[in-house]
């Protein structure tokens, strides 16, 4: 089977400025919103990568237009949308699928969907969802095909059982569209959720609460139009902090939306990974100790993901291999996801000193010299990483499955290539 490989010359010292894509976790959102209302949206700095390219293909298979104006500009219309039965080759593609239940509902008072795809990285339950869409007057089928259907909307006192990110926006878009007051708790308060409401709130809407875990939505009103720039990607400006690091270079990362970057700042520090805010630039000096900090008495640091606004998981696997080339030993904790830790058995190919704990835990010990290898991108920020791990190490790597990495990260190599990177795109065999 012939696939994209990435033929990466490692070694090489980056310089120069990079500007982080649009968050690609609320253009995904975002999109999806614009069914709720009839009137023309334009969406700016909406990062042009697989799984939005899917997404905006579901959109127009409701009957709504959407048409990219530009590179990175987007115009939706869905003054009519006369199809809620999703196509299940694209659903598949993409776990954003299934942000599309609430605006559908919403608009057609059903809507059938396949469950969604997206990352292999342990199960992602969807039970938020259905519990959230329950509570707001929607009943579900889940055999084969989920199904949602309504009579209406209708606003409620709603605990979601776990702060899921995509369980919150879909109960968000509900909640809108709802006639009466909904009070949403244990909500997910990422970035990405907070640019989504503001997005909404822009058509018309009223939400209280953006940015806490306590959103109150006075649902009902009429949404009109709007344009929307979407907010620089945090993970993307953690990946670039993570290549600055592991190869010794001094990189710019220019509007870097540096107000959501106080967690992942801290992780960072905590493998001597030093970042300075300019404005509203990050700068990653070239002068860094690369040095784990070790916790209070000698004890071994750890460093774990949680939800926001703690250290987020879509950054762990760039941190595990910065760890590889710092001085010190450190626990990497996923919590979140029990299969994204299996990618560092690749790292140890390459010469990473790596023991895996269990699912959830890595004890990475540094620094030391990794090698040019083979290896696969057995998801986004996998792959990510594992372009990382190519750039610093010693000769060639090669990287198949680069099709994962394209799903999250916009002509990354060309972006890379731009600062001083030798990363090539060729179709390659691999069988």
């Amino acid at each position: 089977m012939s696939a994209v490989q990435f033929i990466v010359e490692g070694g090489r010292r980056l310089s120069g400025s990079i500007r982080p894509s649009g968050n690609k976790n609320a253009a995904l959102p975002i999109v999806a919103a614009t069914l709720l209302t009839e009137h023309p949206v334009t969406l700016e700095n909406v990062p042009r990568i697989r799984d939005i390219e899917t997404l905006v293909e579901l959109v127009r298979t409701t009957g709504a237009s959407a048409e990219w104006t530009g590179r990175n500009t987007l115009d939706v219309h869905a003054k009519t949308v006369n199809a809620s039965t999703l196509d299940p080759k694209l659903c598949a593609g993409i776990r954003a699928s299934i942000l599309l239940a609430a605006p559908l509902l919403a608009r057609c008072g059903h809507v059938e969907l396949s469950p969604p795809g997206g990352d292999v990285i342990g199960r992602r339950r969807l039970d938020t969802h259905f519990l959230a869409l329950e509570e707001l007057g929607a009943t579900h089928e889940f055999d084969e095909r989920i199904k949602f259907r309504t009579d209406g909307l209708r606003g409620a006192d709603v605990f979601l059982d776990e702060p899921s990110v995509t369980g919150t926006e879909n109960a968000v878009m509900a909640a809108v569209a709802a006639k009466g007051i909904t009070v949403l708790r244990n909500a997910a308060s990422e970035p990405h959720v907070q640019d989504l409401c503001r997005f909404l709130v822009a058509l018309g809407a009223r939400i209280e609460g953006i940015g806490t875990n306590m959103l109150t939505i006075h649902g009902g009103a009429t949404l009109g139009r709007a344009t929307h720039e979407i907010g620089p990607d945090h993970i993307e400006v953690g990946s670039f902090v993570g290549l600055a690091a592991v190869t010794r270079s001094e990189l710019r990362i220019e509007r870097a939306g540096v107000e959501h970057l106080r967690s992942m700042r801290l992780g960072f520090d905590r493998l001597g990974i030093r970042t300075v805010i300019e404005g509203d630039d990050l700068l990653v000096p070239s002068d860094q100790a690369l040095e784990i900090q070790s916790d209070l008495g000698g004890h071994v640091p750890k460093l774990e993901d949680q939800p926001w606004p703690a250290f987020p998981a879509d950054v762990m696997s760039i941190a595990i291999v910065a760890a590889t080339q710092c001085k010190g030993i450190i626990l990497m904790h996923e919590k979140m996801f029990e299969s994204r830790m299996f990618f560092v058995d690749k790292l140890v190919a390459m010469g990473a000193r790596i023991v895996l704990c269990d699912p959830h835990r890595a004890l990475v010990s540094g620094p030391c010299e990794l090698r040019g290898a083979v290896v696969s991108s057995p998801d986004i920020r996998a792959g990510m990483a594992m372009l990382l791990a190519a750039m610093c190490a010693h000769g060639t790597s090669t990287i198949n499955n680069v099709g994962q990495i394209d799903r999250g990260y916009e002509r990354i190599d060309e972006r890379l290539n731009a600062i001083g990177a030798s990363i090539r795109r060729v179709e390659g065999d691999q069988r």
